[in-house]
Formats: C-alpha cells, structure tokens, sequence
C-alpha cells in the first residue's frame, strides 16, 4: 500500500489525507476478540478473523449445480456444462480458501427451517427472504450507485478522488461472515428464559426503533413471524437511537402494548442510522447479501443459518464507524441497556471479516499490474 505504484493512486480519505480508503478490517465492538475483553454470545462464541484474501470472486446463478461447475473448473476440473474445456492454468497463483454459498428468494429460510425441523421454523415469516423474517425495502434503504464510488455524488463525497484518477468509479467491498443465533431471537425473551418466546413486538423493536415501531404486529404474536415482514427502513435522523432510548419501548401485554420508559432497547437500524447516511439522508452503502445455510465455523460443525454480509461502501472507515455506531456501546453505557436489548447485536456472531478493493470494470483484473 506504501509503495511507489500504489501510494499515488490510491483514494485517500478526505477527513484524514494519511489514510487509504482501503484499510485492513477490524474487529467491530460487539465481536469476541481480545481486545473486547467483556463481550460474549449466548451460544455461540466463535472468536471473530480478520481475513487476508488476495481476491473475491462472485458467482451468481439459479442452478446451485452450475455453480459447483464453475468451482470445480476454477479448480481445474476442464469440464464444463459436460463439455471439456481447458480450466485456467493458476500454476499457485491462486488457491480457493473458502466458498460461501448464499441463496436469495422469498420463503427459502421457512422452507430450510421446516424441513429441516429447527425449533423455531413456525416463527420464521413464511414469506421473507431473510431469516430473522423482516427485509428491507431497496428504494429506501440502498443508496445509488454513485455515492458508494470512491468519487461519491452530490450527497456525499469522502475520499480525494475525482475524474481521471486510476481508481475512478471504484468502491469497497465488505465480507462478512456471521452465524445468527435463531434460538436466541425466537425463542429466549429478554431475561435469558428458553422457550418463552420473544413476541413479534419485541422482535420488531430489536430490528428497528422501539420509540416508534414500523408495526405492532398481529393478535398472534408468534405464528408465521406475528406480523409483516416487509416494512418501510424510515430515516428519522442521526439521534433516532437516542431518542428510543429516553422514550423507552413497548411492552406486551394482556391488555395490549404498553409502553414503558424504563425498559431500554436499542434499535439495529436506529443505531445503524446514525452514520450510515449522508446529511440529506441518502444511504452511502448498497448491501449486495443474503441468508446461508452451513457448517463454516460452527463449533460443533453442524448446520446454522448465516447472515454472508457484503456491502459496497465508499471507505473502509465508513464501514468501521458504521459498526462502532451499530454497537453504540455508548448508549449502552448512558442509558444502562441490558445485554439481550442491544438490537441484534447478541444474537449475532461475526467470524470472519475483510474489506476488499472494487477496481472499475475496466481496472478490476490485477489493478495497477500494468503499471509495475
């Protein structure tokens, strides 16, 4: 990164000019990593690596079985689609470390979890692509492309870089790798008893805000997710998380919610909305993930769902500070917010990260080797 070659061209943050947009991941304030010390995870306590790939490769397709074709052929398998063709000649250039198989579609994670009997299949929202059963809308929770360049748009810019630079047009990507604690998210309420089931309210609350949830769910809080599972990601500002915190949350119960302001609860997306977006409210991030289903990681190497996170961000930093205010152990520690209210954040145990470099179309192949 200090070199002759690349020094010069890399995007440098605008807010600090000795640092690249590109930097090594670190651990987020809610992994379990020694230097946080205090951090567990109800089941699973798998210690967070920071990855140091050389290259992403990313395969999209809806036959699972072309995929693994197109693996094998990277590996050198000279077949593809029954016909022979010469796989590319690596020679140790490359070595396949791991894969990660994502899938996408409304309903696949009920249909996994039914079929595979988890405990808590009949929770998870029969319609929703994603496994803790809410999914964001795109138009109002991705940004637009530009804004995720290194260049950045009219809402946001923060690196140096501008028309005619090598890595013009070019972005960072996230990968993230993390197991979801299902049990914990349907069926541990929030003073750590099994099997008590935490109500579609309160789940609702732990996804988004709990001063002003986007729904209170159906008279069954429970069946099929107990409420809807498409709902609006409405930007209320930099101090949404602040302001659910001094509110308090809602709370079920026999004669309907009630909402108490001594009950804390921090939001995933309240909190993530306090430096995810620009100051006209534009998003500077566009996620391009999706749920998993493996063994990867796991201790006792059985299936789990995953979350296999992946962003385009315009910094690493953006990234980092994202996290930091995602955990806002901050808020935890002003307001005195008990460990399972902390939104998703317990129920969430990231393994692996790295950032990597997103050249331009026209740069992507061994960016910079042209000119070494």
């Amino acid at each position: 990164m200090t070199g002759p070659v690349v020094s010069p061209r890399m995007p440098k943050l605008l807010s600090d000019r000795s640092r690249f947009a590109l930097e090594e991941a670190v651990p987020g304030p809610s992994d379990i990593h020694p230097s946080n010390p205090g951090v567990n995870k109800r089941f699973f306590r798998v210690p967070v690596r920071i990855e140091a790939n050389d290259m992403l490769i990313t395969l999209r397709s809806d036959s699972l079985t072309k995929l693994y074709e197109v693996q094998a052929w990277l590996q050198g398998s000279n077949q593809l689609n029954a016909v022979t063709v010469q796989s590319p000649k690596f020679t140790g250039l490359l070595n396949i470390t791991t894969a990660r198989v994502m899938f996408g579609g409304p309903g696949m994670p009920r249909r996994i979890a039914d079929k595979d009997a988890l405990p808590y299949a009949n929770r998870i929202h029969p319609d929703s692509p994603m496994w803790m059963g809410f999914a964001d809308q795109v138009a109002n929770a991705f940004g637009p492309p530009p804004i995720c360049t290194f260049q950045g748009n009219k809402s946001a810019r923060l690196t140096d870089t501008i028309a005619g630079d090598y890595f013009y047009n070019g972005s960072i990507q996230v990968l993230n790798h993390n197991i979801l604690d299902l049990a914990a998210f349907y069926l541990v309420d929030d003073s750590g008893e099994f099997g008590a089931d935490l109500a579609y309210l309160e789940r609702v609350q732990y996804m988004y805000r709990p001063n002003d949830p986007p729904s209170f769910g159906n008279d069954d809080q429970f069946t099929d997710g107990g409420g809807p599972t498409f709902l609006p990601n409405t930007y209320k500002g930099t101090d949404d998380a602040r302001a659910g915190c001094t509110a308090g949350s809602w709370l079920p119960s026999g004669s309907g919610p009630q909402q108490v302001s001594t009950h804390k609860i921090l939001g995933h997306i309240s909190c993530l909305h306090r430096s995810s977006r620009a100051a006209d409210g534009t998003p500077i991030h566009i996620r391009v993930d999706g749920p998993g289903y493996d063994e990867l990681d796991v201790p006792d190497g059985s299936k789990q769902p995953k979350l296999h996170f992946s962003a385009f961000v315009p910094t690493a930093d953006h990234f980092r500070r994202m996290r930091v205010n995602q955990a806002a152990t901050d808020l935890v520690a002003e307001f005195k917010v008990e460990p399972g209210d902390v939104g998703l954040e317990p129920r969430i145990t990231a393994t692996r990260r790295q950032n990597f470099l997103a050249p331009s179309r026209s740069r992507r192949s061994f960016p910079l080797l042209e000119l070494s």
